[in-house]
């Protein structure tokens, strides 16, 4: 923390423990608080939409519909719990919540995050398997076996993130050097494999995947081209591309969003350095992280016809009216 003369006591009842921040001017601070008040908001308002749009409408019971719904409650969560704290911290710069919410406050936002990242690869497998293996996917993905996978996503996120963060969790004042001060840091050993389970995996296996999606998808629709050309003797060559540029772009998106939201956070742990939360790029690469989680809706549910369908009947409160649950919303 500061201590020059421009700065205050964080707690000044402890004058020789705590610690000095600097003071933020006003402007700068409600600036702060509406930009990621923004962030926030749009991210719950968007997962949310996600959330009772699946849960309501019973054609939607489907298991690749429950990952998604997997997938937007983690997102959910973190627009919930992790940003308004994390905007707390930005903005006051003293932690002034107690060291019982600087240890919760970081297990929910390393457990939710690796929540939403397993949700992404476990979505990926479900397209990989529908799109190149479509006479299987059915006995392959049942709702079952989709139920397990999720529940086992969210099981190993806690377990694999409590082991991580287990000495913050036993103390968490252990990296703090005053009273004002919530800091963690992740040691290299650690960072390592956090980049592997989190980064470097979950990466490989969404790149793999889709690019063998979108290899098998682009085969397809030249097939159907062909076929559709010899019966009328036309050309659906234009409508092949469309759709080849389509999947391409569609695929693009998933992956640099990704890599844009993750690679920040994880440079630390690529150039062999400890990661720290209190580190002068924090707050840029976290909320990077965070902003994952309110573009994935628009990533992997807005684009469905049934989302934006879903989204009228709840917009206009249709949901309210009696049956509306067993409306055609496909």
């Amino acid at each position: 923390m500061d201590s020059g003369a421009d700065a205050e006591l964080c707690f000044p009842h402890l004058l020789n423990l705590s610690c000095r921040a600097p003071v933020r001017p006003h402007s700068e601070a409600v600036l702060l608080y509406t930009l990621l008040s923004f962030i926030a908001v749009l991210t719950v308002a968007l997962n949310l939409l996600v959330v009772i749009s699946i849960s309501h409408f019973r054609q939607l019971h489907t298991p690749t519909n429950l990952l998604l719904l997997s997938l937007a409650i983690a997102d959910l969560l973190v627009g919930l719990l992790v940003m308004p704290v994390e905007m707390v911290r930005i903005t006051e710069t003293c932690w002034l919540m107690g060291e019982l919410m600087c240890a919760l406050s970081e297990i929910s936002s390393f457990t939710l995050t690796s929540a939403s990242v397993g949700n992404m690869v476990l979505i990926s497998i479900d397209r990989y398997v529908a799109i190149c293996n479509p006479l299987q996917y059915t006995s392959k993905v049942t709702r079952g076996r989709v139920e397990v996978s999720v529940c086992l996503c969210w099981a190993f996120s806690l377990l694999y993130n409590g082991l991580i963060l287990k000495d913050h969790l036993r103390q968490p004042s252990r990296y703090s050097s005053c009273y004002g001060e919530c800091v963690v840091v992740i040691n290299f050993a650690s960072g390592a494999v956090d980049l592997v389970f989190t980064f470097i995996g979950p990466c490989s296996i969404i790149v793999v995947l889709y690019m063998r999606v979108f290899v098998v998808a682009v085969s397809q629709a030249r097939a159907i081209g062909s076929r559709i050309t010899a019966v009328t003797g036309g050309s659906v060559t234009a409508t092949a591309k469309k759709s080849e540029r389509k999947a391409a772009r569609t695929l693009g998106v998933v992956i640099l969003v990704f890599l844009m939201s993750f690679c920040p956070y994880y440079y630390p742990s690529l150039a062999g350095q400890d990661t720290s939360n209190s580190a002068l790029t924090w707050p840029i690469v976290s909320w990077l992280l965070y902003s994952n989680s309110c573009m994935n809706p628009l990533i992997y549910a807005f684009f469905y016809p049934w989302f934006r369908k879903a989204i009228k009947f709840i917009v206009t409160l249709k949901i309210l009216e009696k049956n509306s649950s067993h409306v055609s919303i496909l």
